[in-house]
């Protein structure tokens, strides 16, 4: 069980980055939650199995049609053992 954590930069609020992420974390079966920032970053959390984690850290990179990713923090940190992926706000 692998987790990153993930803060996003760049034109990425308004563009429907955390509902693509969430769609692509459900797709792959990870847990965890992404959401908006008021610093107009998306931070999002990933567990699940490292093929799928990385996969989704990769999708960040890039981001939806529409957003402009101009760099990406990604840390590993413990897994917590969550369940479910949820999109907040």
């Amino acid at each position: 069980m692998e987790r990153r954590h993930v803060i996003v930069r760049g034109f990425v609020q308004g563009v429907g980055f955390r509902y693509a992420v969430g769609r692509a974390a459900r797709t792959r079966g990870v847990s965890g939650w992404v959401r908006n920032r008021s610093d107009g970053t998306v931070e999002a959390v990933f567990e699940g199995d490292a093929e799928d984690v990385e996969s989704l850290v990769e999708f960040c990179r890039r981001g939806p049609r529409g957003a402009v990713v101009d760099g990406l923090d990604v840390a590993r940190e413990s897994a917590e053992g969550l369940t479910r992926f949820q999109v907040v706000g």
